[in-house]
């Protein structure tokens, strides 16, 4: 199941990938009967389809007493329900300023429909998990789920206890996300793995709204964070890195060390015509935008990069360079598949997935330049897959060295022109659906189970990614805009 959002619209239409039972822990209130309106209504776009309870602090003999009932206009009276949910809270010896606590939980797409029954065990089970009403408490917080969708319901508590004490709720989240994996395998529902701290942070829906009021193409965070990928992948250290990011528009601000003022520890990123209602600059924070751009973790991908990008031997027209470039990177991919497929989780590996990351990020530029399309969104979705939880140092291989020299190469080279560069750029796509196919196998031996997901769409997308399929003899279409007119798929590949 997953987290509940408000029905908000992202520009470029970026898809945010279901998730499943993890319970949405919203902001707490002061108006439980504000809040009981909205749940029991028609909702913001007619969408509550017959709000009822399900379950309550009372247990379910009280349920029916406690629904509110409808007045002659049809809509539901909540000012009982909301007396009862309060009454705790204006006896209370120390009642908190924000009382009301509120969570939400949908299941995912693929389930089946629970029953009122299955929704009332799992909200019991949730609010249990967090310690706010723990099983066979008879002075436990006062709560209740509404059902008002097939799909998801809505709990709602007031935090403090019938004896009056105050209920101090501490990592709810974590404890609620807890239970959630105990309930989908309990169900058999879609199971998500444990929390790994991979993902990156998505935008807030007032970034969304503030990107749709300005007419923006992209969300300001999630542009950032495709130019500092990108321009790591291309650099080769700091320097570079910086220069890249400068070069592409982007603002950059260093953060200086305190003890040694010419010691760079950290930056942040912003974007020329981003500011606050004030007129400042919005800056974001490597470690804002996704885990792995932080600059100690940047350092530790450029660590075995040394120098500018391999030369071709001999003099080539640019095309060319291009075509020969993207032929190497293939076969450095190939390589890199089977070394996967060989392997068990080690440093190399992590490494290794680092390195393809970066190689198919300069292909999606080289491809699809800044504005993105369907071979950049494969990219984030690959470069989810290949981030490692942990903050330990990477050893770094000849074939994960090669790799990231692959992308420095494809970076320096530039944008496709004609249809040898193409059709051999298509070939490298391909050979990275084939590794993210046992990138995925290896995700799944580690448990980690976002990431195997991950790398499993990665590889389905690659596959399907719209050109022209290319083989020996085959002459290509006449431009690389062509190639997006039709549909290859790559065969799947687990061993060497």
């Amino acid at each position: 199941m997953r987290a509940l959002a408000g029905p908000t619209r992202r520009p470029r239409g970026r898809h945010r990938p279901a998730a499943a039972l993890i319970p949405a822990i919203h902001p707490r209130g002061k108006n439980v009967g504000g809040l009981l309106r909205y749940l029991f209504g028609p909702g913001k776009r007619e969408e509550h389809r017959d709000p009822h309870l399900v379950a309550a602090w009372s247990g379910p003999t009280q349920l029916q007493s406690l629904e509110p009932p409808r007045t002659p206009s049809g809509r539901h009276d909540i000012r009982e329900l909301a007396r009862l949910l309060e009454q705790p809270v204006r006896a209370g010896r120390n009642p908190p300023q924000k009382p009301v606590w509120h969570a939400s939980i949908r299941n995912h797409i693929t389930d089946r429909t629970l029953t009122d029954a299955q929704w009332a065990h799992i909200a019991a089970e949730i609010v249990a998990a967090v310690g706010i009403a723990p099983h066979g408490d008879p002075d436990a917080v006062r709560w209740i789920a509404i059902r008002h969708a097939d799909d998801h319901i809505h709990i709602v508590a007031t935090l403090v206890r019938q004896n009056g004490e105050t209920v101090w709720a501490w990592n709810e989240r974590l404890k609620a996300q807890a239970a959630a994996r105990d309930l989908e395998e309990r169900y058999g529902l879609y199971r998500v793995g444990p929390v790994d701290h991979t993902s990156h942070r998505r935008p807030s829906s007032a970034e969304q709204s503030k990107a749709e009021r300005q007419r923006r193409a992209e969300i300001p965070r999630d542009r950032l964070r495709r130019e500092v990928r990108a321009a790591a992948a291309a650099a080769v250290d700091e320097t570079d890195f910086f220069s890249g990011l400068r070069a592409a528009g982007v603002l950059v601000r260093l953060r200086h060390s305190t003890v040694t003022p010419d010691e760079v520890t950290g930056y942040a990123v912003g974007l020329p015509d981003h500011h606050t209602a004030a007129g400042d600059t919005v800056w974001y924070g490597g470690g804002r935008l996704a885990p792995d751009l932080t600059l100690p973790q940047l350092r530790r991908r450029w660590h075995p990069v040394r120098g500018t990008a391999p030369r071709t031997r001999r003099p080539e027209t640019r095309a060319r360079q291009r075509a020969n470039a993207f032929r190497r990177a293939a076969a450095a991919t190939r390589n890199a598949a089977g070394q996967f497929a060989r392997s068990e989780a080690n440093d190399d590996t992590s490494a290794l997935a680092y390195s393809a990351a970066d190689v198919l990020t300069s292909t999606a530029r080289a491809f699809e330049g800044r504005r993105g399309g369907p071979l950049t969104e494969a990219a984030d979705t690959f470069d989810r897959a290949a981030r490692e939880a942990s903050r330990r140092r990477r050893g770094f291989s000849r074939p994960a060295i090669e790799l990231r020299a692959m992308s420095r190469l494809i970076a320096v080279v530039g944008r496709l022109t004609d249809d040898h560069d193409t059709a051999a750029a298509l070939q490298l796509v391909l050979q990275m659906a084939m590794l993210a196919d046992n990138l995925a196998d290896l995700r799944e031996s580690q448990q980690r189970f976002h990431q195997a997901r991950a790398a499993r769409l990665a590889a389905d997308q690659l596959r399907t990614i719209k050109g022209r399929p290319t083989t020996v003899g085959h002459q290509p279409a006449t431009s690389p805009a062509a190639y997006y007119s039709t549909t290859a798929r790559a065969p799947r590949a687990h061993t060497a």
